[in-house]
């Protein structure tokens, strides 16, 4: 799970899972266009391709070969298993209780 983490902690890996997550099957060519296009992000294709080695070895790319490409797929369970092992059990919290949802009477005794 730390790899998840780590691997989270890159905003350009974040907007390549969001990517991913919006269309599967993707070679380095259409991610490094569509990093360009849709958020204005000037990266060149040999850090691109090292972002999507991070991620691969966090187990959240996986890559299969296309004939002379590659193309690269969300794999949602490496995200589902830090959701369900930790994220959960402290969003979820019966004890906590978001800012914005707080009692009004709650507030006013602050």
């Amino acid at each position: 799970m730390d790899d998840v983490f780590r691997a989270l902690g890159d905003p350009t890996r974040r907007i390549l899972i969001d990517e991913l997550a919006a269309r599967d099957d993707q070679t380095l060519f259409e991610l490094c266009a569509r990093l360009i296009s849709r958020h204005g992000l000037e990266v060149s294709r040999q850090a691109v391709a090292k972002h999507l080695d991070v991620l691969e070895r966090a187990g959240l790319v996986e890559i299969h070969r296309d004939g002379r490409f590659r193309r690269h797929t969300l794999n949602r369970e490496p995200l589902r298993a830090a959701w369900q092992g930790w994220l959960r059990a402290h969003v979820d919290h019966p004890d906590h209780v978001h800012p914005d949802h707080r009692d009004p009477s709650d507030q006013a005794k602050e």
